[in-house]
């Protein structure tokens, strides 16, 4: 199968898109991966992607897609993937279209999902990380720490990220709604896109994801 994963930072896309690619038996094909690789690789892709994020900016589309262009083409990808990341934008999406078309080949689904706006903050601006190098994570509703501010696992001091606080989140947010948010009714007007609910349990969502592939959840 040939997968698209959509949804604003807090969805649990990362979690999403790795068990479903393992359900699969298919590649999990993230940017940030991509990036990452072809920057330790030193590829002339990954050099020219870190002069943009050495930067400060957002890795160009043509990077991204030549990328991910390149990543798709694997021998691990012959029989399907799951993008996670991108396309990030309309253009990204027609830009997809093009390269899925020489590759003659087709998306299968665009699983959108989707989690309330006051949940998204709740999610992120909740978190609390470790200052110790093993950074174990915690959070203020969901899993609290025994003592407020302490790690329960080596009793380091806990910490909000700068980019996890509510203002950098409702900054993120507004960024998703105005470049990402357009591909899903670009993708519904082909009945590729569908919505699926991201609250409830991890395994909860992996099941209605899965549904609507017209899979069944094998509860490995």
């Amino acid at each position: 199968m040939r997968i698209v994963l959509v949804g604003p930072p807090g969805a649990g896309k990362g979690t999403q898109a790795t068990r479903l690619a393992g359900k699969l038996s298919i590649p999990h094909i993230s940017t940030g991966d991509l990036f990452r690789a072809n920057i330790s690789r030193q590829t002339e892709l990954g050099k020219l992607a870190k002069v943009s994020m050495d930067a400060g900016n957002l890795v160009p589309d043509e990077l991204t897609i030549a990328m991910a262009k390149d990543r798709m083409r694997q021998p691990d990808a012959e029989n399907g993937f799951l993008l996670d990341g991108f396309p990030r934008n309309v253009s990204q999406a027609a830009a997809l279209d093009e390269l899925l078309k020489t590759e003659a080949i087709t998306l299968d689904a665009v699983l959108d999902l989707e989690v309330p706006e006051g949940e998204v903050i709740k999610r992120i601006a909740g978190r609390r990380i470790c200052r110790s190098r093993s950074a174990h994570v915690f959070h203020v509703s969901y899993s609290p720490p025994k003592k407020q501010g302490v790690c329960d696992v080596c009793g380091g001091e806990l910490y909000q990220r700068d980019d996890d606080s509510e203002e950098t989140v409702r900054k993120r947010l507004e960024v998703y709604h105005t470049q990402t948010e357009p591909i899903i009714e670009y993708y519904k007007t082909r009945g590729l896109a569908v919505t699926i609910s991201s609250l409830g349990q991890v395994d909860e969502v992996t099941r209605r994801a899965l549904e609507v592939l017209g899979r069944e959840d094998d509860g490995k």
